[in-house]
């Protein structure tokens, strides 16, 4: 290392110099020159000096250099994102829904299926209306539990790609080396949640859709079986007479 160095000849040199001080003639001449001790002296401490200004230099150096370090480090981002695969899961779970069958999940299209198939107007029409419209209100509640049951297989198929992608996360978080690696994988792992908690919503949204429509069909049907016997108790020539079930 420098600085150990840097420091070792400053201590060697304030030792020698006040070693010349103490020991030294205030003046000696050496072969016609004269040597001065205290001038050595103040020399070697201006030395010293300067060796320890360049000691503290190379110290602001080196910080600088582990700040720039961290920094870079900070600002480092992932090597990788699995936010595209995140949206990609959620568009499947979205083009599912757009392709539910008979009623979709639109309310004008809802409020005219139960005006036309539901409510009183599916009551109005001639006897083989009233039987087309049983028939398709049960096709309407059989497509609305497989659209229910392809939902949540299309949940269920996203729970191993999720695993997989959580504990990539997981692990890069674990592993950032700075802090914009770790909001980073923070980030991802919050659009995760969001994603499951959609699949979540889906599932539960077609399940109840399911529910729904199949409760709506029992309603409809029970009202259209009061009609029904309505009209044929209009229409009926049946007379009851007594009978007899012995003979004397």
């Amino acid at each position: 290392m420098i600085r150990p160095k840097v420091r070792h000849i400053i201590l060697s040199a304030a030792a020698a110099a006040s070693l010349a001080i103490t020991s030294t003639p205030a003046d000696a001449q050496f072969g016609g020159i004269v040597f001065d001790p205290s001038n050595y002296a103040q020399n070697v401490l201006t030395a010293a000096r300067s060796l320890q200004q360049i000691n503290n230099q190379i110290q602001s150096l080196e910080n600088q250099a582990n700040s720039l370090i961290n920094q870079a480090r900070n600002l480092a981002s992932l090597p990788f994102s699995t936010i595209s695969q995140i949206q990609n899961q959620i568009q499947r779970t979205q083009q599912l829904l757009s392709q539910a069958q008979q009623i979709a999940y639109n309310v004008q299209s809802i409020q005219s299926a139960f005006t036309s198939r539901y409510g009183s107007g599916a009551l109005s029409g001639s006897d083989q209306a009233l039987i087309d419209g049983a028939q398709a209100r049960w096709q309407t509640s059989v497509a609305g539990f497989e659209d229910a049951l392809k939902t949540q297989a299309t949940v269920v198929g996203n729970i191993d790609t999720s695993k997989s992608t959580m504990t990539t996360l997981l692990t890069a978080s674990h592993s950032a080396t700075g802090a914009l690696q770790a909001a980073q994988a923070g980030n991802e792992l919050l659009a995760l949640q969001s994603q499951q908690l959609s699949d979540l919503t889906a599932a539960v949204a077609a399940q109840g859709r399911a529910q729904d429509l199949e409760a709506a069909r029992q309603a409809t049907a029970e009202a259209q079986g009061q009609e029904q016997y309505r009209r044929f108790s209009q229409r009926s020539t049946y007379q009851p007479y007594a009978v007899s079930a012995f003979h004397n």
